[in-house]
């Protein structure tokens, strides 16, 4: 399959995120997305349409992942959620007319800005393929991915790690977990299935030492979670979301970074 991205998709992208975001914006966002050259001349759709196209030419650049990381933070966008000052029916209308572009050819949208071949195998490895095979290396990558956009992007960052923890406690219960994931699937309510769980040193002298720890973590994910709902990319920021520092983002990435490698080095000592 070619890794091209088709004109039915670059049409439909390039209108619902060209009406979604300003000039500076889109400029920021393909340049950051791996989009080749400087930006294209004309209005916003042109420009989007312009650029998907660009990436399509160039051999060195692999269209599909550009145009991943190009639509996650819109595909990101809850419901409920008022994103850019859209209400949140144009916004699934928007995601509604993406996904149905990528069907028309045996493409669909995985979370984390992935691309797939629908019903068939992934065009490039997912998240949830390095959480099965313990690719320790590529989850660290996906981390490195939410750093490289600190500084120009903490709530992009934020929203990452807080994905990047949505998965593999998702992928834990799958796994281990013979019952139906709690009806709603934020971090908080995922971490409280996979602790309940978790069998780690009997040793009863370090039963309450492991308690207080397990109690910290719970308390990390659920200040995550609560980042991620109040200023992370995912929930809408409207015009004026609530500022944060890049060494708070980055020690949000961090917790998060640690605590999906402890749940990878449990899940994996389990299945050997």
């Amino acid at each position: 399959m070619s890794s091209k991205i088709p004109n039915t998709v670059i049409g439909a992208v390039a209108a619902v995120i060209g009406d979604n975001y300003s000039h500076s914006k889109l400029n920021t966002l393909f340049m950051e997305s791996g989009a080749p050259g400087n930006e294209p001349e004309g209005n916003r759709v042109d420009k989007c349409s312009s650029w998907l196209k660009r990436c399509n030419n160039d051999k060195s650049i692999d269209a599909l992942e550009v145009l991943g990381a190009v639509i996650q933070e819109y595909m990101a966008q809850e419901p409920s959620s008022v994103f850019n000052g859209t209400v949140s029916s144009k916004i699934t209308a928007g995601q509604e007319r993406i996904q149905k572009a990528l069907g028309k050819n045996q493409l669909s949208y995985r979370t984390n800005g992935y691309i797939t071949l629908a019903g068939s195998r992934p065009i490039s490895k997912t998240l949830e393929d390095y959480l099965k095979s313990g690719d320790f290396s590529s989850i660290e990558k996906e981390f490195e991915r939410a750093v490289e956009h600190i500084n120009s992007d903490p709530h992009a960052s934020i929203t990452a790690a807080c994905s990047i923890i949505e998965a593999a406690l998702k992928f834990y219960i799958e796994t281990f977990i013979n019952s139906d994931m709690p009806s709603s699937l934020n971090v908080k309510n995922l971490w409280k299935v996979v602790q309940d769980h978790l069998k780690l040193n009997d040793d009863p002298i370090l039963a309450d030492d492991q308690h207080r720890v397990l109690k910290g973590i719970s308390s990390i994910i659920d200040g995550v979670g609560a980042f991620r709902s109040h200023i992370g990319s995912a929930h809408g920021r409207g015009s004026n979301p609530p500022s944060i520092v890049v060494a708070e983002a980055r020690l949000v990435v961090n917790a998060a970074h640690t605590i999906v490698v402890f749940v990878m080095e449990v899940l994996h000592a389990q299945k050997t």
